[in-house]
């Protein structure tokens, strides 16, 4: 065959991989033979992802309001509770569209409400969590340090920042290399987390007894036990909860539901309570809950030194994860701004915000709390909207074109791009959680001990928004989907 008659064969596959990146890398949707990840692929990165160590944190957290088995019970409660709420506010639209969850997220927010979402809400989040793994990994390394060649350096000095902005650095690496890369290094990571995280608890249960742990008192309670118990189930709810910004787009890459749903919900759950008792044992006896400052001296230079190698390590794979699903919210939410900037250099422009926060190491362990709560209030009003819009309004049925249209036969256009009714209700739900429970003053209703906040609120989020949706399209003839005579053609096809 001549060169002639085989350029336009060279040029199909060459338009095909061109678009296969652009759904990888941008909003596209991915085809069948595109989503590359099985149940099992995604479970070892949610199982990575949830093993990281902001989960021995979570647990260390915990320990300042209860003991080890009340511990136990906040924590299987409030993350199984606040991962369902996840999961139904994420994964199952997303997977089942095969889109990049903020594209998806147009036919609830509008295209500038998604906008407001991602640069008000996801990517404050997102940078607390990326530079709070950052830092952990210059911690791991100082210890390291100090144990091994006898230096004296401050877990919160200048030498955590710098190993954390090689963690930064490495997981742009990994992050440029895409989904696929991350993918099969969590193959390596998560059994081996697994097999670590066991490995401190037995190193822990070597220097203490079971009745010693079980004894152990919470470290700052208050005199109320049920408020104590209720403040602990709500802290790990908002843990359940903070996976929301990531799951969607990560399980879009998945080859069915079932394979996005079960690995998200229990490989999150099961990794993070596992992760989450360890931090808890070592906060009760030990006083700090993160291995990077007891780990070495528990297992000895070799092993505790090898150890903390390889949970550094988990923390740059776990912020590549964090950093693709955030990159995308960025790039499709930014408009013309963006789309056009290479993956690597927009994801150096993410990373360079956490870079920032690595400066000020002690910041986010100090607000750890507060930052998971706070961050709570806000997600568990979003899942509400969420729910409320796609199993309640449309009832599983968004139009695929809808989320690429634009100008005035968008049928997704709402009032100039903004979903009113959506936004409003986060506001009125975030609001009513701040009021319910304020994570900086401590403060709370009577409400809150006995249904904490996040419940109320995401009910209160999904009842707005129904109501306030009637109100502002429904009634004014512009149907649910913020367009006059679309709701049949947008909705019901």
């Amino acid at each position: 065959m001549s060169a002639a008659g085989k350029q336009p064969a060279a040029t199909k596959q060459s338009a095909e991989q061109d678009v296969a990146k652009e759904a990888t890398y941008g909003s596209f949707p991915l085809l069948k033979r595109e989503r590359s990840w099985s149940a099992g692929d995604f479970s070892w990165v949610t199982l990575s992802l949830a093993i990281a160590t902001w989960a021995f944190l979570t647990g260390g957290s915990t320990v300042l309001l209860v003991g080890f088995t009340d511990g136990i019970a906040a924590m299987l409660i409030g993350n199984s509770i606040g991962l369902a709420i996840m999961a139904l506010g994420s994964v199952v639209l997303s997977q089942r569209l095969g889109v990049e969850q903020y594209r998806a997220l147009k036919s609830v927010f509008g295209i500038v409400g998604v906008g407001i979402v991602v640069f008000v809400i996801v990517l404050l989040i997102e940078m607390g969590w990326t530079s709070l793994l950052g830092v952990m990994f210059g911690r791991a390394f100082s210890e390291i340090s100090n144990q091994a060649f006898g230096t004296s350096f401050d877990q919160f000095g200048p030498l955590v920042t710098v190993f954390a902005l090689l963690a930064i650095f490495v997981g742009w690496i990994v992050l440029a290399r895409g989904p696929v890369t991350i993918s099969k290094l969590n193959r390596f990571v998560a059994p081996g987390l697994l097999v670590i995280v066991a490995l401190m608890m037995v190193l822990l249960m070597t220097q203490f007894t079971w009745g010693e742990l079980l004894a152990a008192e919470p470290v700052a309670p208050f005199p109320d036990e049920q408020l104590n118990f209720m403040m602990a189930v709500e802290f790990n709810l908002g843990a359940g909860l903070s996976w929301w910004p990531v799951m969607g787009t990560l399980s879009r890459l998945t080859r069915g539901p079932r394979a996005a749903l079960w690995p998200s919900y229990l490989g999150i759950l099961v990794g993070t309570v596992v992760a989450q008792i360890v931090g808890m044992a070592a906060g009760l006896l030990l006083g700090e809950a993160d291995p990077t400052t007891w780990m070495v001296p528990l297992g000895g230079p070799v092993l505790g030194v090898l150890t903390l190698l390889f949970v550094g390590f988990a923390n740059v794979t776990s912020m590549a994860s964090i950093a693709y699903s955030t990159v995308l919210a960025v790039k499709q939410s930014s408009g013309k701004a963006l789309s056009r900037m290479r993956w690597p250099l927009l994801a150096a422009a993410f990373l360079a915000l956490p870079a920032v926060l690595s400066f000020f190491p002690a910041f986010m362990y100090e607000q750890f709390m507060t930052f998971v709560v706070v961050s709570g209030a806000f997600i568990a009003a979003l899942c509400g909207v969420i729910i409320a819009d796609y199993f309640i309004l449309r009832r599983q049925v968004v139009p695929l074109r809808a989320l690429y249209a634009s100008g005035p036969q968008d049928p997704l256009r709402f009032t100039g791009g903004v979903n009113v009714a959506a936004l409003l209700s986060v506001a009125i739900s975030s609001a009513f959680y701040l009021w319910v429970y304020n994570p900086i003053t401590l403060e709370t209703q009577g409400i809150f001990r006995y249904a904490t906040a996040t419940i109320p609120a995401v009910l209160i989020a999904i009842v707005c928004y129904l109501v306030l949706n009637t109100l502002l399209y429904v009634r004014r003839g512009r149907g649910a989907y913020g367009q006059p005579d679309l709701f049949a053609a947008a909705g019901r096809k």
